[in-house]
């Protein structure tokens, strides 16, 4: 195959965590007080580093982003209970079946590591997982390269060697400006139309055709 490392974004890609992030960052802006937000707008932020979503969101002072991050934490880990976030479908078996044709399979999340671990674990998804980048790994998170190219240097990979999934255009645009390719995904937090003037070089409606797309390599 063309492709010999495979880079997956986690919430939105691999995990339909939509309800629960969203859930946390309301319960969040209103125990603080803050000006409130559609749940919509709320999405639109899932991707970015914690504190970013926040500060991106609601105008307000750095200490105030440092505040949400801190009580969003919180709320999280009430709210996410065990089985509360499932795969999307036909992600366990493509993963499975990438890591069987010998491509090394690797994760580039803006979760912070703790809680990644632990739905890699509880989605019996580790096993396959060769390196993973979370929000805490890096200078600058995505849209910047830094997942990518950290990924790339570990395993010793060309950048003309790797490709993403993701599905939003911070994931697409991180890819773009490491210099790999890219697959968005739509059933996740972006939208199609995002993806495409991302600069996604392949679009898909389930994640399956990730197989599909590195055997034609």
């Amino acid at each position: 195959m063309k492709y010999k490392c495979l880079i997956l974004d986690f919430d939105g890609t691999l995990g339909d965590t939509k309800a629960l992030i969203v859930k946390t960052m309301q319960q969040t802006i209103n125990e603080l007080c803050l000006p409130s937000r559609t749940d919509a707008e709320c999405a639109a932020m899932i991707g970015l580093p914690l504190k970013q979503t926040f500060t991106d969101m609601i105008p307000m002072s750095d200490e105030m982003g440092d505040k949400c991050a801190e009580v969003y934490r919180r709320l999280f880990d009430i709210n996410n209970v065990k089985g509360i976030v499932s795969m999307f479908p036909h992600v366990a078996e493509t993963i499975s079946a990438v890591h069987d044709k010998g491509v090394t399979v690797t994760i580039a999340s803006s979760r912070l590591i703790d809680s990644l671990k632990v739905f890699l674990e509880d989605m019996n998804l580790k096993k396959y997982i060769s390196y993973v980048v979370s929000a805490g790994d890096v200078e600058n998170a995505k849209p910047a390269p830094d997942m990518v190219l950290k990924t790339l240097k570990a395993l010793g990979y060309n950048n003309d060697e790797a490709i993403v999934v993701g599905d939003t255009r911070f994931d697409i645009l991180m890819a773009r400006n490491a210099g790999v390719k890219s697959i968005g995904v739509t059933y996740g937090n972006g939208k199609p139309s995002e993806l495409r003037d991302a600069g996604a070089d392949y679009i898909i409606d389930d994640f399956s055709d990730v197989l599909n797309i590195l055997s034609k390599s």
